[in-house]
């Protein structure tokens, strides 16, 4: 059996690999080859005298780590010297069959004390299913195993990025976003059957939607934050909105004053590219104490309105004064419905570029500028 490659560790097809992971709260958490419910062919020998862990437990759960503790007999349990924890992506049945498989990580641990948590970016992704399976084992003088059955497989899914992470993304973001713009408008390009529906079926009114699954694969607003999505990007030399949109030839024009002031609050929602050279910078504005309000003020870092390198508003000599950053793209998404009577709708002169769309698009996992050293 060829050994698994693995980027940080290559299990052994003979015995387990030795190579300690430092990153582990655990002492010695090791990254080794899975080989079937048992490993006899791996110079592990079965011992039915060793306890099987029951009852596993999964705590603390983040977007890269977990705490784990399960119960066993105590019959033989002094004898017991390392756990193994069998961990696998739940398989997916949209995924695609021709896509390379991922390797399952057996997590090799000295026998600590439980419960013990299992850290790793290498191996963990953010909102991902995973199953667990555990094994006790004594380890001999002659360096092979004696193991128990494996342990029932339980699921568990990890978390979203929490506020510690997005601000690592959030002074990324900082890093490139380049000098301030005024400008005056926010817009939101639709078909014209979109805007037809909206005052036909919604008296008029534009109304919030679940986020799409596009950014980072651990924002916590993908899929739940529910808002309207508005661009705020100008031209550099004419200082209003491009021609060009890759969302419909219709578009939606909104005095910024009207969606942005001091009444509305402003957080940092996410930072990606899809594989290409600029990047997206998300934010969410919403009315003071609205149901959005909430939501952000739980799970996103909030920004001054009048102080940041995205988006601001600021009064000077008596006039609400609007900028965005030069170098990225802004997203931004209203958490409350917008009435078509608050601005004007018009067709534009430009092109529909169709390349340029993010609906549901996929982070760049290797690109150094946006990502963190946590699960993309």
């Amino acid at each position: 059996m060829e050994a698994p490659r693995l980027a940080h560790a290559v299990g052994s097809p003979t015995s387990p690999c030795e190579e300690v992971i430092k990153n582990l709260s655990l002492e010695a958490i090791q990254l080794c080859e899975r080989d079937g419910n048992k490993s006899q062919d791996s110079g592990i020998a079965e011992m039915e005298e060793l306890p099987v862990p029951h009852n596993i437990k999964i705590s603390n759960i983040t977007c890269d780590s977990f705490k784990i503790s399960w119960d066993m007999d105590s019959k033989s349990k002094d004898r017991i010297t390392h756990y193994f924890i069998d961990l696998n992506k739940k398989e997916n049945k949209n995924s695609n069959k021709f896509k390379h498989k991922d390797v399952p990580t057996k997590l090799v641990a000295k026998a600590v004390p439980l419960p013990m948590t299992v850290r790793g970016h290498w191996f963990l992704s953010p909102r991902t299913e995973y199953t667990v399976a555990v094994q006790t084992a004594s380890k001999q003088v002659d360096g092979d195993y004696v193991v128990s059955e494996w342990s029932e497989i339980i699921e568990f899914c990890t978390a979203d990025y929490s506020k510690v992470h997005l601000t690592q993304l959030l002074e990324k973001a900082e890093v490139i976003a380049g000098r301030m713009l005024k400008l005056s408008v926010f817009y939101r390009n639709q078909h014209k059957e979109y805007f037809d529906y909206i005052r036909e079926h919604h008296g008029n009114a534009m109304q919030p939607s679940v986020k799409d699954n596009s950014g980072s694969h651990g924002s916590p607003i993908s899929g739940k934050l529910e808002g309207i999505f508005f661009s705020c990007n100008t031209e550099f030399n004419t200082g209003k909105p491009p021609q060009d949109s890759p969302y419909g030839r219709y578009r939606f024009e909104i005095a910024a004053e009207k969606l942005f002031n001091p009444n509305t609050n402003l957080y940092f929602g996410d930072f990606y590219c899809m594989y290409t050279a600029y990047h997206y910078v998300i934010l969410v504005i919403a009315p003071v104490g609205s149901p959005g309000d909430e939501f952000c003020k739980q799970r996103l870092p909030q920004l001054n309105i009048k102080d940041n390198k995205f988006l601001t508003c600021d009064e000077e000599d008596g006039v609400m004064v609007y900028r965005h950053a030069q170098d990225v793209i802004l997203e931004v998404i209203y958490t409350d419905p917008v009435d078509l009577s608050l601005g004007t709708v018009a067709e534009i002169t430009g092109h529909q570029l169709m390349s340029l769309s993010t609906a549901n698009a996929k982070k760049d996992p290797s690109c150094k500028t946006c990502n963190i050293s946590v699960g993309r």
